[in-house]
């Protein structure tokens, strides 16, 4: 003799393979929704900090130049010392990493003399951590190049 269940006392366990299916594809869909959002809100803080660490190397040059009587020819300058005290070659102005050239996602460098200097910042890695290159000299005045050419004098000027 066999004994029938109900269906409707049979307790039940956990999800479906169809329910867990389309709860991953939900997931997904949304996440292939935010991701470009995501990577250009990346983009913009990587470039917004390049833009502020030109800043940065303006007034460090500043004052390079009223402590030495000429602008730094090198961010290795503006660094700090390997070893010692700060001196021409290494004047303590700037933080290590950025004396090494990168820093958040951009590559920088940095020309100059007595009469002036130039300072240039294009992405290490292009449409990954900038899609824009930025220029500036002694005038303080920062140009951007919406690509991958190096930005100069003759780019825009950011307002």
């Amino acid at each position: 003799m066999t004994v029938e269940v109900p269906l409707l006392n049979r307790k039940r366990r956990g999800f479906s393979l169809i329910e867990l299916l389309i709860v991953i594809a939900i997931i997904l869909i949304i996440a292939a929704i935010a991701m470009p959002k995501l990577n250009r809100a990346r983009i913009f803080a990587y470039e917004t900090a390049a833009i502020a660490t030109m800043r940065t190397v303006h007034a460090a040059q500043t004052q390079y130049f009223s402590q030495y009587g000429r602008f730094a020819t090198s961010l290795a300058e503006l660094g700090p010392p390997a070893s010692g005290t700060q001196n021409a070659t290494a004047a303590d102005l700037i933080p290590g990493d950025l004396a090494l050239g990168e820093k958040s996602g951009y590559k920088f460098t940095l020309q100059g003399g007595q009469s002036g200097y130039t300072v240039n910042a294009n992405p290490i890695a292009f449409n990954n951590t900038g899609t824009r290159t930025f220029f500036s000299d002694q005038t303080l005045v920062v140009r951007v190049n919406d690509g991958q050419e190096p930005a100069s004098a003759q780019s825009k000027e950011i307002k």
